[in-house]
């Protein structure tokens, strides 16, 4: 890559960045459905075409804080070692993620994720598109485990698992405990939950 393709590549980021800021930072002020695309833009100071370069959609400004995680479960499985077995890969994925505090797990005390996941299931086009997101996940582990339906039904099982335990860790955080308090309850869930699917 040349130099200046990289540097272009860098800028890019940086706008997508500022975009996504900018949009995170109203839609926790105002709330997602009181704030227009056209706020979003004066406030990043581009034109609405350009938002829309980097963000085809209103609900893709909020959840393209997911898209790290898009397909992580399907390359944990992929890159897992040798003779170990998929759900085993992903559980300890999953408990390493709750000793990070990672708010993918629903594991994270701070205020502005505390307040970003209630954005997320508060707003019913939000909690639409983070489903389209997860069925695509499911499909990518899907195809990871192998084929047919058995592969099929372990990712739906292994991702509704996982999204059920990140709820419940937000929704005692959103009432108020500690990540730290919760840790050792959490653990202990993932435990239990892992071992069923195994």
């Amino acid at each position: 890559m040349s130099e200046s393709t990289g540097l272009r590549a860098r800028k890019k980021e940086r706008t997508r960045d500022a975009i996504g800021d900018a949009a995170i930072s109203l839609f926790l002020e105002r709330g997602f459905d009181r704030v227009s695309v056209n706020d979003i833009a004066a406030a990043a100071d581009i034109s609405k075409p350009t938002l829309f370069r980097y963000f085809p959609t209103k609900e893709d400004l909020v959840l393209h804080r997911f898209a790290d995680h898009q397909g992580e479960a399907a390359r944990v499985v992929r890159d897992r070692g040798s003779g170990i077995e998929p759900v085993t890969a992903l559980h300890r994925h999953f408990r390493a993620g709750l000793d990070r505090y990672d708010p993918v797990t629903g594991l994270s005390d701070h205020p502005e994720v505390v307040a970003f996941h209630r954005l997320v299931f508060a707003t019913p086009s939000l909690a639409g598109r983070l489903t389209r997101y997860q069925l695509e996940d499911e499909e990518a582990l899907a195809d990871a485990l192998g084929e047919g339906i058995q592969a099929r039904l372990l990712a739906a099982q292994v991702l509704a698992v996982q999204r059920v335990l990140a709820r419940a860790n937000w929704q005692r955080i959103a009432d108020g405990r500690t990540a730290h308090d919760v840790h050792p309850e959490a653990v202990a869930e993932a435990d239990h939950a892992f071992d069923q699917l195994s």
